[in-house]
């Protein structure tokens, strides 16, 4: 088993077929199909299942991306440890929840300084980032802070508050609770808030409306459409043009930190550790 057959195994594995595959590596399909053939008859098992639609992971073949997933990005970690590079470059993947206010500064100014690294930017929710961090896949996110996974470490970024903001028509904030919740996907740290605050309130949202960006987000509450739980310095703008109303709520819902992780076992790189430097200098 070589490397390489475990880099092609992990990318028909993420496009689902063959001509995927071989496009995203520029490798012939019939190479593919033989490497995908020669690794399961070296393992002695399946590792998809072939159907009309292209193929899926079978059981086996779902520990096997587990194990690759670990074993590559070790590689790729040994060969950055070993080369013991002063300077960074390559690449650099890096997740963020969508309110990261300070994003912009940090990554002008890394990117400034170090021009050979390749950064890669992703948004999710903080349960998402997480798990992509813990899984090699992201070298390190911006995320709400919570209890997390044993093996990642965490480097506070700032803190801030939270407001629960609607359009300025709104009444009081106890005619508020009778309005729809806009917001994140589950996993996403401000929702977490206000969800918390409704339970202890004893107040079931009417209707829970999931969107994927903040930014439709907030054009949905200045339209009246409903209130969400946000940044205040997310939405400064928006309260001095008159387009929202900024409600508080008590210290223990409102007060939340940003912070970077990271796993804590990994080798800590230039490019990395340069990464986090400039984190510090722009708090």
């Amino acid at each position: 088993m070589e490397f390489k057959d475990l880099e092609i195994f992990q990318a028909v594995a993420k496009q689902g077929t063959i001509t995927g595959a071989a496009k995203e590596l520029n490798y012939v399909q019939s190479n593919l199909t033989a490497r995908i053939h020669k690794l399961e008859s070296e393992l002695n098992t399946p590792l998809f299942n072939r159907h009309r639609r292209g193929m899926s992971l079978t059981p086996e073949g779902k520990k096997l991306l587990s194990y690759s997933q670990k074993i590559l990005s070790l590689t790729d970690e040994m060969k950055q440890a070993v080369q013991n590079q002063t300077e960074p470059s390559g690449k650099l993947e890096i997740g963020t929840v969508e309110t990261v206010i300070h994003l912009p500064k940090i990554l002008s100014t890394y990117i400034k300084n170090y021009q050979d690294v390749d950064l890669s930017v992703y948004t999710g929710v903080t349960e998402t980032l997480q798990r992509e961090v813990l899984n090699h896949k992201l070298d390190g996110a911006f995320v709400t802070e919570s209890d997390f996974h044993p093996d990642l470490v965490s480097h506070q970024v700032f803190q801030e508050e939270l407001v629960l903001i609607s359009d300025p028509s709104a009444g009081s904030l106890e005619e508020l609770k009778e309005k729809p919740f806009l917001c994140f996907s589950k996993g996403c740290g401000y929702r977490a808030r206000l969800e918390t605050w409704y339970k202890d309130q004893n107040i079931t949202p009417k209707r829970v409306m999931e969107f994927g960006t903040l930014e439709t987000i907030l054009q949905s509450v200045t339209m009246g459409l409903g209130v969400t739980f946000v940044p205040k310095s997310a939405v400064n703008h928006l309260e001095q043009n008159g387009l929202i109303q900024c409600h508080s709520l008590p210290k223990q819902y409102s007060t939340i930190k940003t912070v970077f992780i990271r796993r804590a076992d990994t080798y800590l790189t230039a490019t990395i550790a340069k990464f986090i430097e400039t984190i510090e200098s722009n708090k």
